[in-house]
């Protein structure tokens, strides 16, 4: 299919989060990256430069909303209303990792909704389309009043699991808001699946741990779309080993690994995380029990099929 795509109407950009998902991107589908610079002004104002001309084309801008998320936030909108200015025919944004995504709803009272926050933003700088993989809340697509193209990481993430041969598997939810993602994994790999219900007994008080299902002598992995600090997956892989689990592995689509994740799972009894890149991770992040799965040639497939105008729902299968 990406033979016969003429991708001379087809412009792919990156800003500084994830130049290198970027270059992935381009490298799968022969679309060449667009020449920009992404610059500070001495007092930390962004300003962006195209050095070539957008006129007419379908443009596509590659940045996750990570670390420093505010920062990599500005320098998007900006590029946005760049291409915007630069009279380009459709601007799509590639958001691998939406940042803010974990405050969609009002937990307390006076909370902010900051998903819904970011989504006007993206809409006001005059973006047409927005591609995630893997949100935090599906609900979130309703915060867009424009096309969103939500991708998801499981398949691949099956497939490595497939081919590494493991025996007496059994898909574990590391929490119950992880259920519905471990019971796809299960299906995928036709295993059964277990539950990690955790709560706490009083304020600042460790975790007490119930699994539902059976663990013991199997080979358990977990599947999470987010490891931040690593408490709650860590925490789970001991309770599981507690329970008489031979191994367990890990899997996440966002390592954003944050404070004392690293030194968490250096620690746990996690035998490898299985992340993908939609987060660049530096390199004193890239432990020997972490793998990366790439997600360039499933977001280039998205990007190909947007420009010809063809179903994105073959890429969920």
């Amino acid at each position: 299919m990406w033979e016969n795509c003429d991708t001379t109407k087809m412009k792919l950009f990156s800003c500084n989060s994830n130049p290198n998902l970027a270059k992935a991107i381009s490298e799968c589908t022969g679309i060449p990256l667009g020449r920009s610079e992404v610059v500070k002004f001495s007092d930390g104002e962004i300003n962006i430069n195209i050095e070539e001309s957008v006129r007419g084309a379908d443009t596509f801008v590659v940045q996750s909303t990570s670390s420093p998320a505010n920062e990599h936030i500005m320098e998007m909108l900006i590029m946005v209303d760049a291409l915007k200015r630069a009279s380009a025919k459709s601007i799509n944004l590639v958001v691998p990792y939406y940042g803010y995504a974990r405050q969609d709803r009002k937990a307390r009272a006076r909370d902010p909704i900051t998903a819904k926050l970011i989504a006007n933003l993206i809409e006001k700088s005059g973006a047409d389309r927005i591609i995630c993989m893997d949100l935090h809340a599906g609900q979130i697509q309703g915060f867009f009043d424009i096309p969103l193209d939500h991708l998801i990481s499981m398949p691949i993430f099956a497939e490595y699991f497939m081919n590494k041969g493991l025996s007496d598997v059994v898909v574990v939810a590391p929490d119950h808001g992880g259920v519905t993602r471990s019971r796809n994994l299960a299906q995928k790999l036709n295993v059964p699946i277990a539950i990690i219900d955790k709560r706490r007994p009083k304020a600042n008080v460790a975790e007490v741990m119930n699994i539902i299902g059976d663990v013991e002598g199997k080979t358990c992995l977990m599947i999470d779309d987010i490891i931040d600090t690593a408490g709650t997956i860590t925490l789970a892989a001991a309770a599981l080993k507690e329970k008489g689990a031979k191994a367990v592995y890990a899997a996440c689509t966002h390592p954003v690994l944050s404070g004392p994740a690293i030194e968490r799972l250096q620690a746990s009894e996690i035998e490898e995380l299985i992340v993908s890149d939609t987060i660049a991770l530096p390199t004193e992040k890239l432990i020997p029990k972490i793998k990366i799965l790439s997600v360039a040639p499933l977001i280039g497939e998205a990007i190909i099929r947007i420009h010809e105008r063809l179903s994105i729902s073959k890429l969920f299968d």
